[in-house]
């Protein structure tokens, strides 16, 4: 079957899949679930589960980036958000999830995001929060935007920041822009001195491009989920399995060209279930991001409430703020298990493990490579 179809005269448009279109087919070979690893490793820095969180301020504060390597997993804390913003980031979270609850128009909320996060960034403030979690002994890592990275990486990283995560809804190598300069993403992270995660790419081709910037792991997807709205705003949409795999390609051929030098795919958007996160491992993801699922976990600063940073866009935002689920589950129970239903919502690396020995294969690589099907 072609994978292009056309949408009208002189007009084709690509066949691309999402994770619900597709399903893992198990080989003819099982394995006990003890004998699977899924440790997952990206430059000198080994995790036992292959999880990022999704860096909002919702799910994220220092104290819960320093439990999630705890459990194996590696806690990115926004270096833009409120606990880089304010003395007592914790009272303005509150306060935000209060309006919410009382808010008779949705875009209440909306304006009570901006107006908190259009105080200005205080890198003191940014310092105290990165070395809150090197206290913790976990592996320190930061989310910066392409636009302000330039002026606050050096500031988080002299903080102790290990590991730098640039992401935006679209990030290309370069940006193009009519006045003053662009951020280079080679040159940018050649003279850093810290390995660095960059995104989100939606397809092959920029995917590429990221990977010879320099970048040690690549974020494919535009951080999609309920309390997105870059669908409906912008209307950009990525059906996540397609652009997995074809990240994966990417990724293959820029493996040959450097002979050897292997890139992170990081699949974040659309993943909601332990089911999300097998199939994403099976479409050529390393590791993936996970965001709205840790708004149910007990201490999430957001109580049960979540929003993307593009909620507080101050021109265009591409989000919303709203409740999840209570957050009546702990960290561990929600990533390690013990399930606390059949819906696919807590252990979701236990699953994962379990998908793995169902359809015999006993590390993340390997299960890179388990067969699919498309529902339809």
């Amino acid at each position: 079957m072609s994978d292009r179809v056309e949408i009208g005269m002189g007009r084709e448009a690509r066949r691309a899949y999402a994770l619900d279109d597709i399903a893992i087919v198990p080989s003819r070979r099982t394995r006990s679930s003890s004998e699977v690893s899924t440790a997952w490793q990206v430059d000198a820095y080994r995790f036992e589960i292959p999880m990022l969180t999704r860096a909002s301020d919702a799910v994220v504060s220092p104290a819960v980036a320093t439990e999630v390597g705890r459990l194996g997993g590696l806690g990115v804390l926004d270096g833009e958000g409120l606990w880089s913003r304010y003395e007592d980031p914790q009272a303005v979270i509150d306060e935000l999830v209060a309006v919410g609850m009382a808010a008779q128009d949705p875009d209440e909320i909306i304006a009570a995001l901006q107006k908190a996060y259009s105080r200005p960034v205080d890198p003191e403030l940014l310092t105290r929060s990165i070395g809150e979690i090197r206290a913790g002994g976990g592996t320190v890592a930061v989310r910066l935007s392409p636009q302000n990275s330039a002026g606050l990486a050096a500031t988080a990283i002299a903080a102790g920041v290990e590991l730098l995560i640039i992401q935006g809804t679209i990030v290309s190598a370069e940006h193009v822009q009519r006045n003053g300069e662009p951020l280079n993403l080679k040159s940018f992270i050649a003279d850093l001195e810290v390995p660095v995660i960059v995104g989100g790419c939606t397809n092959y081709q920029t995917a590429t491009h990221l990977m010879r910037t320099g970048a040690a792991g690549v974020i494919v997807g535009t951080g999609a989920g309920q309390t997105s709205t870059t669908d409906a705003v912008l209307g950009i949409s990525v059906p996540m399995a397609t652009a997995i795999a074809d990240a994966a390609a990417a990724r293959r051929s820029y493996l040959d060209e450097t002979g050897g030098r292997y890139v992170q795919v990081i699949a974040a958007g659309d993943i909601d279930t332990s089911a999300d996160v097998a199939k994403a491992i099976a479409c050529g993801a390393d590791a993936v991001m996970i965001g709205e699922p840790l708004a149910t976990a007990q201490g999430a600063p957001a109580d049960g409430w979540f929003w993307p940073t593009t909620a507080a866009h101050p021109v265009l935002p591409r989000g919303f703020a709203t409740p999840v689920g209570p957050a009546d589950i702990s960290l561990e129970q929600l990533l390690l298990g013990p399930a606390t239903g059949a819906d696919g919502r807590s252990n979701l690396f236990g699953a994962l493990r379990r998908a793995m020995a169902k359809a015999g294969y006993s590390t993340l690589k390997d299960f890179q490579r388990v067969g699919l099907t498309v529902r339809h």
